[in-house]
Formats: structure tokens, sequence, C-alpha cells
């Protein structure tokens, strides 16, 4: 096969950011992606529908002014906090398909995250009302956990929220742990978005021989065993696990530095890395359904219309993308996209 043309691919999770990285990074999204889901911990953070509407307008005018894009759409999410009440929920699903919650304290973006899940028991009653996803980084923030272990101990947080409230869908985001494959697989209401580094990477690729910065991120990529348990999903064309790229852009120099922050910037290769990924494995006819069929159909959304062409013609990835260090930087990839 020396060209694969698919259906315009959608990702469910991914970090447009802001102003100047916003007009840096988006492109590669527009690009290559029919719709993608915009995460909501900017700064400051989409908390409310009235944050959410002058954010999609602005992103949605910088792809108009690029007019040989393909067509472009932004899915929204406000980010639930200790603060978010049922009323801003019902409020809110009109522009927004879900709901976003992060653990205090876990990720980038996530120090006004949730302490306590317990009084946001009405918040989540009323997302299940309304229809409105609940999208969760599913790590423990105890102090009493390795960071390796903390997808695996959320997970009795996530047993009580399905428990109490089996009607509310749910998105495991970037599922890193055999522990999170094994609550998806269990659970009836419960998916997972996965990225392209997850199912490429271990915790030797971030702090084996030597430290990788670009690497970083959270959840941090764990075992072989956690990364083999996530790729035999998406090989085996389980519907429950599709695209969330969690392209998450930093400046070079705040990555390679003491204090460096968490992110893998994958929107520009995720494509073709998946294809190259799946082809190796005898599996390249899952790409379209784990990319373009699996996560609207979970989200309830009409397939999209466009397409994409990849070709197998080995290219470089760049050093870097302006002053941001993509995933696989410097090295040969076998696919590439067509345009």
């Amino acid at each position: 096969m020396k060209t694969l043309t698919i259906r315009s691919p959608d990702d469910f999770h991914v970090h447009l950011r802001q102003n100047g990285m916003l007009d840096r990074v988006l492109i590669h999204s527009a690009k290559h992606f029919g719709r993608v889901l915009a995460m909501p911990n900017t700064r400051p953070p989409l908390l409310t529908e009235h944050d959410v509407y002058p954010y999609r307008g602005e992103i949605l005018t910088k792809a108009l002014h690029e007019n040989d894009w393909s067509p472009f759409e932004i899915l929204s999410a406000i980010q639930i906090t200790d603060a978010t009440t049922p009323e801003i929920v019902r409020a809110a699903r009109i522009p927004c398909v879900a709901g976003k919650l992060y653990p205090a304290g876990v990720t980038t973006g996530s120090d006004n995250g949730v302490s306590d899940i317990e009084p946001l028991f009405p918040v989540f009653e009323a997302m299940q009302a309304c229809g409105m996803m609940l999208s969760l980084h599913g790590e423990h923030p105890g102090a009493q956990y390795d960071d390796i272990d903390r997808e695996a101990a959320f997970m009795h947080v996530l047993h009580r929220i399905v428990h109490l409230f089996p009607d509310l869908k749910i998105v495991l985001e970037h599922v890193s742990h055999r522990a999170g494959v094994s609550a998806v697989l269990k659970y009836d209401n419960v998916a997972a978005t996965v990225t392209p580094h997850h199912l490429l990477l271990t915790m030797n690729d971030v702090h084996g021989a030597k430290l990788q910065p670009h690497h970083f991120c959270k959840p941090t990529p764990k075992r072989f065993a956690d990364r083999d348990a996530i790729l035999r999903q998406v090989l085996d064309g389980h519907p429950k696990f599709f695209l969330g790229t969690d392209s998450a852009p930093h400046l070079r120099e705040t990555k390679e530095c003491a204090d460096g922050c968490a992110g893998v910037f994958n929107a520009p290769v995720t494509m073709p890395l998946l294809a190259e990924l799946l082809e190796r494995h005898g599996a390249l006819d899952r790409l379209e359904d784990f990319t373009s069929r699996f996560g609207a159909e979970w989200y309830g959304l009409r397939l999209n219309h466009g397409t994409i062409t990849l070709e197998r013609v080995p290219w470089k990835v760049p050093e870097h993308y302006e002053t941001v260090v993509p995933l696989w930087a410097g090295r040969t990839i076998q696919w590439r996209h067509a345009d």
C-alpha cells in the first residue's frame, strides 16, 4: 500500500492553549483533524458557558484566516471545580459536550482542581440528566502514592462514581495503566481516550539512559505491561478506546529546565505515527475506526464528512516547530500526510 485515505479523524483531547501559543500550534490540529475537543484548563480556565464562547470564537477566527484548511469543528468543555453547580452544568450543556474534572494539582492547570468528589454529586446528577460527558483526568492526588501508581489508585474513585451514577457517560482520559484499561472493560458507561505517546513510550523513554524532557507528561508513561495492555485494545478494535492526542505544547525553554512542564506536543505527527505503529502490528485497517469512528459514536456525534490521505514516504520530523519540540523530533517516520 502506497497511500491510505480515511475519513477525517477526531481528536477528543487536545490543548490548543491561547494567544501566541495558539497561533503556533493550531494549524497542526486544524489541517489534520476534522474535529477536536479543546480542553478547558486554560489561563484563566473555562468554568462556565460565558468563558467557552469567546475561546471557541478565538480559535475559529484564527482557523478561518487559512482558507485552504478543510472544515474544522471545535467541541468545548467546561472545567469541573469545587465551585461548579448543577445550574452551571445545565447552562453550559448547549455549547459543551463535556465537563472536565482534574484532581487538585495532578497536572498543568489543575491548581484549582477537585479535592473531594462527594460535594460534586449534585453536579454529576445534573450531567447525567442533561447528557453531558464526564471527562476524568484519572490520577489520585494523594501524597502517599508514587507517581506511577496514581492512575491505579484513582480507580476506587471511578468505581464510586460509576456505582452512584450508572447512566452518566464517562471518559477516562489518556489511559496509561492496565488498571484503567480493566476499568473501561468492566463498566458499560466508561470509555477511554488513548494518546499516541502512551502507545509508544514507557517510563524508560522518559528517564531511562538519559532524561527526555519532551517525553515527560501527566500521566507519565508507565511499564511495558501497561503500554501493551492499551495497545492490545487498539489492535483488537475495541470501540471504547479511541483517539485523544493530549497534544500539550510548551515552549522549549519551559521543558528543558530544572522545573520542566508536563506535556507532549504530538499534533503534527499523530496520524503518521499511528499508521506506522498499526502497520507494524498488521492492523492498519484499524486506523480509521480508532481515529474517526469510535469517539464520535461514543459522544453521539455524526461522523466527519471529509477525508485525509497518508502516503508511505519516509520523512524526518523537524527538530522543532518554531519554539515547540514535537514528539519524535529528529526521527524518521515511514508515513506522512500527503499534503
